[in-house]
């Protein structure tokens, strides 16, 4: 009996044991938060974009809205962080604000001058001008010193190289930027070029112009559907920006005459609607997404607004103003390298002058929509959030606790269980 029992005693310990190393095993299983979980993040920034309109009254966009909003979170107030366009993309990739320089998209490609560093513990470059000295980092840089892969992947770059490079394109410095000017198809460029430099953040940092990733690493958009393939060709960050029609800068979304793209497309929502469209569906089937991706659609900003006209009774010179309200959230800080609130005046002709208007220093509400499986669709987030949050959120997933410039802000709030509402 003795033994018997000392058997049924073994046994019991034994599955006693087994069941609590399952437990274990449970708890070990699925430790990880969603931030923890993505190894592969895809950035779709369009342009120039007001939220009541993209998610409001537009009829321009109903693949965005009726089939990729429903797919996942919709982030309602997501803001801009500047005004016109670069200084939004710096901020998504380094957490630097705008200076007088980027805010009006840098015309001409020049050196960043710095005269300092602030001391308020986000090392924000105190000076201006285009290209960031090398001491200025980006989230590349720390992808890279974290052993993650990235790439940009920029729509009609090098179509036609006699204006810019195939890879890494950009001016030299001091030089006038001329992709500020989309080219239509001709003869020698049948596509047309449409690819503006001020859309393509990477260019701005000697941090990666200076090295060999950048002809490796940001590259045309006919490269993205071969690397996403599989998930050893498709890097852990892929930025994606469309070129200036199907973006939704250019075209009012109608093609009606003398309102379109210079190829002859709609623009606007329209082009934009129909590049998600295109894309986004591969991006959703590459092997990389499904195993363990998030894909985010913002905008850089929002687009003016208002537009007014002023013709000056006794000399009937005309003056256009476009207003940008420049509302921010988030605590969001200006920055020591921008005064607001600012005109900037820009004279057409002895009879006709544009007047920018800069009533504040915020890119306004344009919206955003995340994709990822650890989302659940149909989820809506009320939070506010800008670019320097998704620059946190990244960082939150690659480089916990390494936050670059305004990213460091106390106080802002990354990406959260308001969005990742599955696991």
């Amino acid at each position: 009996m003795r033994l018997k029992h000392l058997k049924l005693l073994a046994l019991a310990g034994t599955a006693a044991l087994a069941a609590l190393l399952s437990a274990c095993g449970a708890d070990k299983a699925d430790p990880l938060t969603p931030q923890q979980k993505i190894k592969h993040v895809f950035v779709i920034t369009l342009e120039n974009k007001n939220y009541d309109d993209t998610f409001g009254t537009s009829t321009q966009n109903p693949y965005m809205t009726g089939t990729l909003k429903p797919m996942g979170a919709h982030l309602t107030q997501y803001y801009g962080t500047g005004h016109v366009s670069l200084d939004n993309y710096i901020a998504m990739i380094s957490g630097q604000p705008s200076n007088t320089e980027t805010e009006m998209d840098c015309t001409t490609y020049s050196e960043f001058v710095q005269t300092g560093t602030t001391t308020d513990g986000n090392k924000i470059a105190i000076g201006n001008g285009c290209v960031y000295p090398s001491t200025v980092k980006t989230l590349p840089d720390q992808l890279k010193a974290a052993g993650y892969s990235w790439k940009g992947y920029m729509e009609d770059m090098g179509n036609d190289p006699t204006r810019e490079a195939t890879t890494c394109a950009h001016p030299v410095i001091g030089a006038t930027d001329k992709t500020n000017t989309p080219m239509a198809g001709s003869a020698a460029v049948p596509a047309g070029d449409q690819y503006a430099t001020r859309h393509n953040p990477f260019v701005y940092f000697h941090s990666i112009t200076d090295s060999t990733d950048c002809n490796s690493n940001v590259v045309a958009l006919s490269k993205l559907e071969a690397d996403l393939a599989s998930v050893s060709t498709t890097a852990n960050f892929t930025f994606i920006t469309p070129n200036v029609c199907n973006d939704g800068h250019d075209g009012d979304g109608t093609g009606a005459a003398g309102k379109g793209c210079v190829d002859g497309k709609a623009g606007g929502l329209t082009s934009a609607d129909a590049f998600l469209k295109t894309w986004v569906p591969k991006i959703l089937a590459s092997p990389a997404y499904k195993q363990d991706g998030l894909l985010i659609i913002n905008f850089d900003e929002s687009a003016n607004s208002s537009m007014t006209t002023a013709v000056n009774s006794s000399t009937g010179k005309v003056t256009i103003n476009a207003v940008y309200k420049g509302e921010t959230c988030c605590g969001q800080q200006m920055g020591p390298n921008i005064t607001r609130p600012l005109t900037m005046n820009y004279p057409i002709s002895a009879s006709m002058e544009y007047n920018l208007v800069f009533e504040s220093f915020g890119g306004d509400r344009t919206g955003a929509i995340l994709i990822s499986p650890f989302i659940k669709g149909g989820t809506v987030s009320n939070v506010q959030y800008n670019h320097y949050s998704l620059l946190k959120s990244l960082e939150d997933i690659f480089v916990p606790g390494q936050y670059l410039g305004y990213a460091n802000q106390a106080g802002l709030v990354a990406f959260g269980s308001d969005i990742y509402t599955a696991n």
